[in-house]
């Protein structure tokens, strides 16, 4: 059945307009969590980006050695080669995930000790 649209809009601004006002310590975690899910964001972005750069660089080398050199045309099967861009890809994801969240959370950090020093 659910709730009638009206009682949900009149409970969803009653909320809002509440006389409970929350206290600087409730909206500094806020703040915070919010800061940490932009920096996740930003860093499965970059990650992403990096992983695709890198997928494509070490995919041009590894099938043209499969292709030229004969040691790596008799031992590299496919799935050795899907390995070898995979594994390039993979570390470049998280490489790169991890040091921009790493950064931002250095600069969010940084932010946060100039606040506090102002107050």
């Amino acid at each position: 059945m659910g709730i009638p649209s009206e009682m949900r809009d009149m409970w969803v601004n009653n909320r809002r307009n509440s006389l409970l006002i929350p206290s600087p310590y409730e909206d500094e975690i806020q703040q915070k969590a919010l800061r940490a899910k932009t920096c996740t964001q930003e860093g499965a972005r970059q990650g992403f980006k990096a992983a695709c750069i890198w997928g494509a660089v070490s995919a041009v080398p590894t099938l043209a050695a499969v292709r030229t050199i004969p040691w790596a045309k008799a031992n590299l099967n496919y799935t050795a080669q899907a390995l070898m861009i995979s594994a390039a890809s993979i570390a470049a994801y998280f490489i790169t995930a991890d040091k921009t969240i790493l950064e931002c959370a250095r600069k969010n950090a940084q932010l946060q000790q100039a606040l506090s020093r102002q107050q």
